[in-house]
């Protein structure tokens, strides 16, 4: 790592149907060996099934300022407010950092930045649809991040156990930096 500056933060652009940061973000994790375009259909066609299959998930407007990042194109999905609720859900607050202190490693609870907390909810949806048994990623995709919304599945469960961790280790709390 560079001793002069920092790296500096790249800039996205907004996926071209919805205008929509985070998506972009989103699909940018999915993605594999730059196949962009097959990322992109898996995350629409998973905006689709949630489209249809979110009647039982309550969208409720105030979830919505997760998109304030973002700029309002065609904000009108229900899907995509979905992904919004999912996503926000499944963000931790707390996670352990390993320190070392006089021989010992103590695991210490410290909060999570908001950047690294939606890092790590893609990344956990993404993984935890990846490893479900649904035919197609599609139909992973929409299945995981209708079931994050509806708070159970294995990107929530990720963040229980994370939120554990840290709830029994407070008692390092004071070794924090």
């Amino acid at each position: 790592m560079s001793r002069r500056h920092a790296a500096e933060k790249r800039k996205i652009l907004p996926d071209p149907k919805f205008g929509d940061l985070v998506l972009s973000k989103f699909m940018n994790n999915l993605m594999m060996d730059g196949k962009k375009s097959i990322a992109e259909k898996i995350v629409y066609g998973a905006i689709e099934i949630m489209d249809e299959k979110g009647q039982g998930v309550a969208t409720d407007e105030e979830d919505d300022s997760t998109s304030s990042t973002s700029s309002t194109g065609a904000a009108g999905s229900k899907g995509l407010s979905i992904f919004h609720k999912a996503l926000k859900k499944v963000r931790p607050q707390v996670e352990v950092r390993s320190r070392r202190v006089g021989g010992a490693t103590y695991q210490v609870p410290v909060e999570v930045r908001p950047d690294r907390a939606m890092a790590l909810a893609m990344r956990w949806l993404i993984g935890a649809a990846r490893k479900r048994s649904e035919n197609t990623m599609i139909e992973r995709l929409a299945s995981e991040i209708l079931d994050a919304a509806n708070d159970r599945g294995n990107a929530v469960k990720k963040r229980d156990d994370t939120h554990k961790m840290a709830e029994a280790n407070k008692a390092f709390a004071h070794y924090r930096w």
